[in-house]
C-alpha cells in the first residue's frame, strides 16, 4: 500500500514538471530565476516579462496575445466596456505616474490602442479586481511603451513588428524620436496623422533638436499657411526628408504664374491619394502643349482640382492615351477636351471609359466607337451605361445586333443603355429648390466639387440657408482665424456651423479672453465649438482656479479638459487638490444659473 501511493506521488510530481515545463516553452514570460524549496512538491518561480523586439530572447506583449488570435477574440467578446475603460484607466496611471510621461500623452495612448488594452486583458482575471491586478502585472512585468504608443497613433498591430526599436522598451529611451514627435503635435499635427508619417519617413523622427521645427518652417517661408503645410507633411511625409523639395517649389511657381495662390493645393489634399510633384508638373506642361492658354488650363484647375491632385495627373495621360487608341487623331482629342472641359472629373472620365469598354464589350470596330466617342463625348461623359448582358437582355438582341442598332441611332440607344438615377423620392427630398442652390453655392465655396459623393454627404450635415452658413463662417474668420483654417475646421467638424452666430461667438469669446487660449488651438481641437457652453464654464473655471494655485499646468489641451468623461475630469482635476471637491460642487450649483 505504501509504495503505491509512493508510486502515485511520484507520477503526480513528474506530470507537474511536465507542465512547468511546457508552461516555460510557450509563456510569452521568461523564468529569470527558479528556486526548490525543501519540500519538492512546491516550486517558486520569479518572473520578469521583456517586451522587446529581439526576437532570438524575449516576446512582446502584443506578439504572445496575437499569436492566439482565436481565444483573444474570444476574450475581447466577452470584455464589458466597464472593464475596457478600467484597463485603459490603470495603463494611463502606469504610464503617467510610474513612467513619468506627460498627462497628454498618456491620455491620449491609453484611449487609443485597444489592441494593446485587450492583450494586457487576457493576461489577467478580468472578473477580479481589474485595476488592482494591471496594477500588479505592470510591477513585474515592465510593457514595451512603444506597442501603444505607435498604435495611438494609427500603427495597426500587424505593422508594429516593421517599427519597433531593437533591444529598447521605454520611450524615454528614445528621447529624439520624441521631441520630434512632440514638435509635431505642437505644430497641429493630428496625433493618428503621425502614425503614417512614422511608417512612411521613420528618419525624421532621428533629427537633433531643432531640426524638424526648421523643415516646418522653410515650408511656411514658401508663402504656405500653417493649416496647408500641417496636410502636405501629414499626407506626403517624404517632404521632411533632406532639404525643401526642388519638384514641389517648382509646382507652387507654375501655379503661382497661372494666377492660383500657394494655399489653394492646401484645400484639396486628401489622405485617400499619393502625390507625385513631378506629374503634376509635366501634367501642366503637356496641357500647354495641347493647346491650352494659362488662363484656359486655370479655370481647368479651379473647376475641377481633383483633375491635377487625384492620381497626380494621370488620368488627363488616361484619357488621352485611350482616345489615341481608338483612331482620333492628336489635334481631334485636344479640341474634343477644349469643347468638354468637364471629361476630366473623376465621374466624367470613369463614364466614358465605361462607356468605351460597353462597346469594344459587344464587339464593335474601334473607329466606329471613335466616332461615337467624338461625336456624343459630353452624353458618355455624363451617363452611366449599364452592362452589355443587362441591355441585351432587355432589347432582345445578340451583340451584333446591337452593334447595329447603336450605329443607326448611337444617342437613341445609349440613352436606353443608361441607368437611371434620379428617383422620385429624391426629387421631394428637396422641396424649396432656393435652398438647396444656396447651400450648394456655399459648400462650392468651400472646395467641394459640384455633384461629387463628398459635396452630397456634406450637404446632409449642414443644416440651414446657404446665407445662415456663410454669416456663421464670416464670424469665424472676422474672430481672427485665417479663411483655410477655418475651412479645414469646418469639413472636420461640420455641426459647428449649426449653431447660431451668437452661440459660436460666444464660445470664442470664453476661449481667448477668459480662458487665454489662441485661437489656433481650434486647429488640433475643432470639436471645442461643438460643447456646450454648461460644460466648458464648468470645466473651465475648475482648471483656471486650479491653475492659479500651481495645482495645474497651465495651456493643457482643449481635448484633455473638455474631452474626458465626468468622473475621470473629477478624478484628475477636483480631487487633486482639498479644497477641489467644495469648489466643483458650489460651480454645479451656479452653473445654470450663471448663463440664464
Amino acid at each position: 500500500m505504501l509504495i503505491s501511493r509512493i508510486k502515485k506521488r511520484v507520477s503526480k510530481f513528474s506530470e507537474m514538471v511536465s507542465q512547468l515545463n511546457h508552461f516555460l516553452l510557450f509563456s510569452p514570460f521568461v523564468c529569470e530565476r527558479a528556486t526548490v524549496m525543501q519540500n519538492p512538491s512546491s516550486v517558486s518561480l520569479k518572473f520578469q516579462c521583456f517586451s522587446s523586439s529581439r526576437v532570438s530572447h524575449n516576446v512582446s506583449l502584443s506578439e504572445s496575445t496575437h499569436s492566439s488570435g482565436s481565444s483573444c477574440s474570444l476574450v475581447a467578446n466577452r470584455v464589458s466596456r466597464i472593464v475596457r475603460t478600467e484597463a485603459q484607466e490603470a495603463l494611463f496611471d502606469y504610464l503617467h505616474f510610474t513612467r513619468n510621461l506627460n498627462f497628454t500623452d498618456a491620455e491620449h495612448i491609453s484611449k487609443n490602442s485597444p489592441s494593446f488594452v485587450q492583450s494586457l486583458l487576457s493576461e489577467i482575471d478580468t472578473e477580479k479586481d481589474v485595476a488592482r491586478s494591471l496594477t500588479r502585472f505592470f510591477r513585474y512585468h515592465p510593457i514595451n511603451e512603444f506597442e501603444p504608443f505607435f498604435e495611438s497613433l494609427g500603427v495597426r498591430p500587424s505593422e508594429l513588428p516593421m517599427l519597433l526599436p531593437r533591444h529598447l522598451m521605454f520611450l524615454s529611451d528614445d528621447s529624439s524620436m520624441l521631441e520630434n514627435f512632440r514638435i509635431l503635435c505642437d505644430y497641429g499635427i493630428p496625433r493618428i496623422k503621425i502614425g503614417r508619417m512614422l511608417k512612411e519617413a521613420k528618419e525624421i523622427f532621428g533629427y537633433d533638436f531643432g531640426v524638424m521645427y526648421s523643415k516646418l518652417q522653410a515650408y511656411e517661408n514658401l508663402g504656405l499657411s500653417r493649416t496647408t503645410v500641417i496636410k502636405l507633411v501629414s499626407f506626403c511625409p517624404s517632404l521632411l526628408i533632406g532639404g525643401v523639395n526642388s519638384e514641389f517649389v517648382e509646382l507652387l511657381r507654375k501655379l503661382k504664374g497661372l494666377g492660383i495662390e500657394n494655399d489653394w493645393i492646401g484645400g484639396y489634399l486628401t489622405s485617400n491619394n499619393t502625390y507625385n510633384w513631378k506629374r503634376m508638373i509635366d501634367t501642366m506642361d503637356f496641357l500647354e502643349k495641347l493647346g491650352y492658354v494659362e488662363e484656359e488650363i486655370c479655370g481647368l484647375f479651379k473647376t475641377n482640382p481633383p483633375m491635377l491632385l487625384e492620381c497626380s495627373g494621370k488620368r488627363v495621360y488616361a484619357l488621352f492615351g485611350r482616345l489615341l487608341k481608338l483612331g482620333l487623331k492628336m489635334n481631334e482629342v485636344c479640341i474634343l477636351f477644349k469643347q468638354n472641359s468637364k471629361i476630366f472629373s473623376r465621374k466624367c472620365s470613369r463614364n466614358l471609359l465605361r462607356a468605351v469598354d460597353f462597346l469594344l464589350e459587344i464587339g464593335m470596330p474601334t473607329e466606329d466607337i471613335g466616332e461615337i466617342v467624338a461625336n456624343h463625348m459630353e452624353f458618355l461623359g455624363s451617363s452611366t451605361l449599364k452592362g452589355p448582358k443587362t441591355v441585351r437582355r432587355e432589347l432582345k438582341v445578340r451583340n451584333d445586333g446591337l452593334c447595329q442598332l447603336i450605329k443607326e441611332d448611337p444617342l437613341k440607344v445609349l440613352r436606353l443603355a443608361t441607368k437611371l438615377k434620379i428617383k422620385s423620392s429624391d426629387q421631394v427630398a428637396c422641396p424649396n429648390p432656393s435652398k438647396h442652390l444656396d447651400k450648394a453655392s456655399f459648400l462650392l465655396g468651400l472646395g467641394y466639387v459640384e455633384n461629387s459623393d463628398e459635396m452630397t454627404k456634406a450637404s446632409k450635415k449642414f443644416r440651414g440657408r446657404g446665407d445662415q452658413l456663410q454669416e456663421r463662417f464670416d464670424c469665424l474668420v472676422q474672430a481672427g482665424l485665417d479663411c483655410n483654417v477655418v475651412t479645414d475646421i469646418i469639413k472636420r467638424a461640420p455641426i459647428i456651423l449649426n449653431q447660431s452666430k451668437d452661440v459660436i461667438e460666444k464660445k470664442l469669446d470664453w476661449l481667448k479672453n477668459r480662458l487665454g487660449y489662441p485661437l489656433e488651438s481650434l486647429v488640433s481641437f475643432p470639436t471645442y465649438l461643438c460643447y456646450d457652453m454648461d460644460r466648458i464654464n464648468l470645466r473651465f473655471s475648475m482648471y483656471v482656479w486650479l491653475r492659479e494655485r500651481g495645482a495645474a499646468k497651465p495651456m493643457l489641451k482643449l481635448s484633455t479638459l473638455l474631452a474626458c468623461s465626468d468622473s475621470r475630469f473629477e478624478k484628475y482635476f477636483v480631487d487633486i487638490h482639498t479644497e477641489g471637491p467644495a469648489l466643483w460642487e458650489s460651480l454645479k450649483a451656479s452653473s445654470a444659473s450663471s448663463f440664464e
